[in-house]
Parts: C-alpha cells; structure tokens; sequence
C-alpha cells in the first residue's frame, strides 16, 4: 500500500511542504516547509554525523537535531526513553523560548493500560506539549475497534492488528504532519533488532529520517535521569515492567531478563510493527487480499 492510498482525511492541522524522496543512499526530508530547501544526507555524510554524534551527550544530540532536521517530532508511547526525551527537550526549550517546539505523535492502539493514559494526561500538563493522537482508521473506542475486526485481533491475526493498530496510523501521521525526521526512543541495550542502531538512521522506505537520541544509555542511565530529574514515568514501572506496550502483549520482567523481554512473552516477536520494514506489511496485504479472492473464487465455483 503506498502513502498515498494508505492517506485518509483528517481535521488535524499539518504543516505544507515538499514531498519526502530518497534516491540511490541520498535522502531528504523534504516534508520540510516550503521556505526551506530539503536535507540530503549522502552515506559517507550520515557516517560522519554518525562519528561525531556517537560521543555526545543526549542532550546535545537533541539540541543538534533541533536546530538541524526541519519538520522534527518525537513519536512515543510515554516510555522511560521518551519521557527522558521529553523533559530534556523541554530544558532545550526554556533555553531558547523563541525555538520552534517539538510536537509529539502518540499512537492510540486504544488497548495500552489506564496507568499509561493517566502518564499522558500527566505529562500533558506538567510540559504543555502540544500532542497529536492517531487511532486506528475510524474507530475512536476499543468497542468500535472489535465491532470491526473482531475480539482479541492480537491473538486472531498478529499481523493484521500491527497493520491497522500501529503501522497504518503512523503512516497518516507521517503523511499528514508532513514529517521529516523523527524522535525515537529505541537504545541497544534493549537487544534484539536494536543491538547496533546508530544515532541517525534512514527509513528510505517511509521516507523520513530516525534519530535516537538516546541510543547508548542503559537502562539504569534513562531511570537514573527521571529519578534525579523528578519526571514523571508509568506507575507499571514499579510492578515489575521496564517496556510498557498494549496491555495483552506486555508482562513485568523477570530477574535478569532482557529489558524487553517482557513484551510478547512466549511469541518469535521483538517489535511491534512501526519499526519494522513497510514492505512487510505491504507483502502481507497483497497475500492476504489474494487469499481471500481465492476463497470468494471457489465459493461462487461452489
């Protein structure tokens, strides 16, 4: 499916801007406004970004990237990286209050704990974010969801909940806001596909640019920053959990457990779709849609 087909209409305000483009290793935000020329990052430019940006403070990290990456916002699920993230880049901005503020993206699944509801409308208030919601393509609650696509779509079909769930709102978020380049909160010491992430990274399959600021910290480094910075973290976090995700896929982590171990305990699974490439989900339509005519074939042949 591409951007275009998977775009729906929304009453959310966006930037203007020039489409996004990679071509042979080049890539360009060029969703950036239409007063600034697009950012093109050859490969020997990312790596040297890379090298220098490997050392240096996440907070520095930020603060480059601030002033760097037009058309710039953080995507988060309010986790202890992202909430690091969103108290440094709020020390970023009392620095210079006439910057152009980070906007967050939050994906509503509609199915994350109410304690993680309860952090955003926490963080809401103590930062004064402005916050843009995507939810699955026109549902607003979990009982118009399961109307939908029925129950437990999570354990039914994996692949078609990521798509419709996450990958598909994120997508229109990207299309809408126009976005450029992208906060993470991904760091290697969580393992799994996020051993050897760099700092910069190109999704030349969505067009934009990842940066994740916080990339070399461990665990103990994020928790020490929000306890030694009094921000504001899920209440899940002191039951035992260290990756909070939707309720039905994540459980606390035992002794001595992967950070992430915790999420789809028991599945071959590490991430949840929006980090995952777009081809694969696009492969997974096209099977899906030809299965399904094969069926409706043989039905009317019946």
């Amino acid at each position: 499916m591409s951007a275009e087909e998977s775009r729906a209409p929304s009453s959310r305000s966006s930037s203007n801007g020039d489409d996004a483009s990679v071509d042979s290793g080049f890539a360009s935000t060029g969703n950036s406004t239409a007063s600034l020329p697009p950012i093109s990052l050859t490969p020997a430019h990312l790596k040297h970004l890379n090298q220098q940006l490997e050392h240096m403070h996440p907070i520095d990290i930020l603060r480059f990237s601030k002033v760097f990456f037009p058309n710039l916002y953080q995507t988060t699920a309010f986790g202890l990286t992202g909430l690091a993230t969103i108290d440094m880049l709020s020390k970023i901005q009392k620095e210079n209050p006439n910057s152009q503020p980070i906007d967050l993206i939050f994906l509503d699944t509609l199915y994350h704990f109410k304690e993680t509801y309860e952090l955003v409308d926490t963080v809401k208030e103590r930062y004064g974010l402005k916050m843009h919601v995507f939810k699955p393509l026109d549902v607003e609650t979990t009982e118009e969801f399961e109307n939908t696509y029925g129950e437990k779509l999570y354990e039914t079909s994996s692949e078609l909940y990521d798509w419709v769930a996450k990958v598909e709102p994120q997508q229109r978020a990207y299309d809408e806001l126009r976005v450029g380049a992208v906060l993470t909160g991904r760091r290697r010491s969580q393992g799994g596909q996020r051993g050897a992430i760099p700092v910069i990274e190109l999704d030349e399959e969505r067009g934009i640019i990842k940066i994740n600021p916080l990339v070399t910290w461990t665990f103990k480094q994020v928790n020490d920053y929000i306890k030694e910075n009094n921000v504001p973290y899920n209440a899940l976090l002191d039951r035992g959990y260290k990756s909070v995700g939707d309720w039905h896929s994540t459980v606390p982590v035992g002794e001595g457990e992967d950070e992430r171990a915790g999420r789809w305990k028991g599945q071959e699974k590490t991430e949840c779709g929006i980090h995952n490439k777009k081809s694969r989900y696009a492969q997974w339509l096209k099977q899906t849609a030809a299965a399904s005519a094969q069926q409706q074939n043989q039905e009317v042949a019946a």
